[in-house]
């Protein structure tokens, strides 16, 4: 199509099955690249084909392997700028590195800066991303940021429940999640509640109050950015199911689920677990209850507006 003229994505090993959705959605080929490893394992990458004065969009989340994915997503950007691409986009459905956003005491490095200047720096012109960890690390990039939304996405899916409003209770699993607790309630209504959470040190976290309910009898939806070893969120679900939640569900963008997730969340007796596929989800975590929904529909329209200059915020009027 001619829209597509001087459009090329090209994919990294993180998940080429979610960049083979997108090219399916626009209705055009995925771009040829070959990645590999030096026997030293040196991330080894050549473009087959010709992408001077191309808009190239490489998606590639940072997800586990994150030193991996991160360095193969800054070789493409150096391939491409040293191939005269016109402008590179990194699709980045996953940031990694976000955790470290600020320097909550001493001695401590600003991870999310760190990468967000090796990615301008290695020649990226813009990124694409999806529910960042913090939202203001989007300041911390010297080129236009686009930050996407999975929450219509999900609410969808917990929409076709049926679920009625004076059954639902939208939980936030901790008070830095409220925002996102209030966005998912606007679109699905019924009454919201905050876990208490305490961060006892980098790896564990204690919940142990409820603010807000009741919610005894009824449904709760627990949503998060993300699901990494699950133990937040499954701290979460032990406070909720105590103050006599009916049925427990959960929704998340980004399945990392590294570590004691799968078991945990087997353990949790939660009735199901929705996410999304920013993240590539092997057989051995999908557990009996998991739903995965589509993200390349979102993101693959967020491509087709940056390539003709349109408007992406219009995604979410």
């Amino acid at each position: 199509m001619r829209m597509y003229e001087h459009l090329t994505i090209l994919s990294g090993r993180a998940n080429p099955d979610l960049a083979r959705e997108i090219t399916n959605y626009l209705g055009i080929s995925l771009g040829h690249v070959d990645v590999g490893n030096f026997p030293d394992g040196e991330i080894s990458v050549k473009l087959n084909q010709n992408i001077r004065g191309c808009d190239v969009f490489l998606i590639q989340p940072t997800c586990p392997p994150v030193n991996e994915n991160l360095v193969e997503l800054l070789v493409l950007i150096d391939a491409c700028r040293r191939a005269s691409a016109a402008r590179i986009t990194a699709v980045i459905p996953y940031f990694g590195y976000a955790r470290q956003d600020r320097k909550d005491s001493g001695r401590v490095p600003i991870t999310s800066k760190l990468i967000a200047n090796l990615i301008v720096e290695a020649g990226a012109h813009r990124v694409l991303t999806m529910d960042l960890h913090a939202a203001q690390i989007q300041g911390f990039f010297d080129v236009p940021v686009d930050h996407l939304y999975a929450a219509p996405i999900l609410d969808k899916h917990f929409s076709s429940l049926g679920i009625p409003q004076e059954d639902l209770v939208i939980i936030s699993p901790d008070e830095g999640s409220i925002k996102r607790a209030l966005q998912h309630l606007e679109h699905l209504g019924g009454s919201l509640a905050i876990v208490d959470k305490r961060r006892a040190n980098a790896l564990e976290t204690r919940q142990a109050n409820l603010i807000g309910g009741p919610i005894k009898g009824k449904t709760a939806l627990i949503f998060d950015d993300m699901i990494t070893t699950a133990g937040s969120i499954c701290g979460a679900v032990e406070v909720v199911r105590a103050h006599g939640a009916k049925k427990i569900y959960l929704g998340a963008t980004h399945a990392v689920l590294c570590g004691p997730a799968v078991e945990r969340l087997e353990r949790s007796g939660i009735d199901g677990l929705v996410v999304t596929n920013t993240c590539p989800i092997s057989q051995q975590h999908r557990l009996s209850n998991l739903t995965v929904v589509s993200v390349a529909e979102l993101l693959g329209e967020a491509i087709r507006r940056v390539h003709r200059n349109e408007s992406v915020s219009y995604l979410f009027d």
